[in-house]
Parts: structure tokens; sequence; C-alpha cells
């Protein structure tokens, strides 16, 4: 494939990766940072690109890598290695709680939100919570697994407005 062909594919399929960015990053600046880098990396291995294969694929799995790296690289940066003879791993973006009181009315105020959900709601996100899967969540309440990942992500938004006005 000709560079001047490759080069008006990509264009072509470039703008399919915009809300992608946003999606893994949830940062606008940083999602065009990753768009950038995508199609920079996309141009310098045009030579690995095999004609015929799903463009917008091979784009995706180039931006999805780089995200995971730059995050992996993130996280070893924010870990701290304690030489102790335990050997703890201490992250640096951890905060101390100022106040164990003001912290438990906090979890109540949170439990309470909870327990005030109808239970259409309650009883999915308990068992979220509690660590299921949706789709073992589907199986327990014998609903589809669409009707339970919805009605967890409504007991979110009613949960987030409700700890909001505290």
């Amino acid at each position: 494939m000709a560079t001047v062909e490759f080069n008006q594919l990509l264009v072509n399929n470039a703008e399919f990766l915009k809300p992608f960015a946003i999606t893994l990053t949830r940062d606008s600046e940083a999602a065009k940072d990753l768009f950038q880098e995508t199609l920079f990396r996309a141009l310098a291995n045009k030579d690995k690109y095999n004609v015929g294969t799903n463009i917008k694929a091979w784009l995706y799995t180039i931006m999805r890598n780089i995200f995971i790296n730059n995050y992996r690289r993130k996280a070893k940066q924010n870990t701290i290695f304690d030489s102790t003879p335990n050997e703890f791993l201490l992250n640096s973006s951890q905060v101390a709680v100022a106040g164990t009181v003001e912290s438990n009315l906090r979890v109540k105020d949170i439990q309470a939100a909870i327990h005030k959900l109808p239970e259409i709601f309650r009883n999915p996100f308990l068992l979220y919570f509690d660590g299921f899967k949706y789709h073992e969540i589907a199986e327990m309440l014998q609903e589809p697994l669409g009707t339970i990942k919805s009605r967890i992500h409504f007991a979110r938004k009613l949960l987030k407005n409700q700890i909001e006005r505290f």
C-alpha cells in the first residue's frame, strides 16, 4: 500500500478514535495527547499494517496499548518501596483520614442512603457491592443482564444525588 493511500485511510478513520480516547482517559487534554500519540505510532508502524485488515480495530488496539503502558508507567512511578524488614509497598497517593468520628458519620450517611433506595435498585446494587459479577446477579435475581446493569447504574446515580446533599 502506498504511503498516500495509507495516510488517506488513516485520516478517514481517525475521528472514531477521539471518543474512545476520552472514554479511556476521562480528561480532554490527556485524550488529545493519546490521540496524537496513536496517530504517530500508526504512521511510524505503517509497514506493520496488513492490507485488508480492519483499520479501526488496528488503531483501537494501538490506542488501548498506549493507554495501558502509560497507566502502568504512572503506577510504577507512584509506588514507593519501603526497605523495612516487612517490605511494605506504600502508595504515595494515599491520604490519611483526619478524624475517624467524621468518617464514621459519613459511612453511616452512605449506608442510610443505600437503604433508602427502592428495593428494585437496592438489591442488585448491594450484591454488586458485595463483589458479585453482573452475570451472577442476573442469574440470582432471574433478570436479564442489561436490566441488572441498568438498575445498578441508576442506583449509583440516586446515591450520588443523595450523598451530595450531605
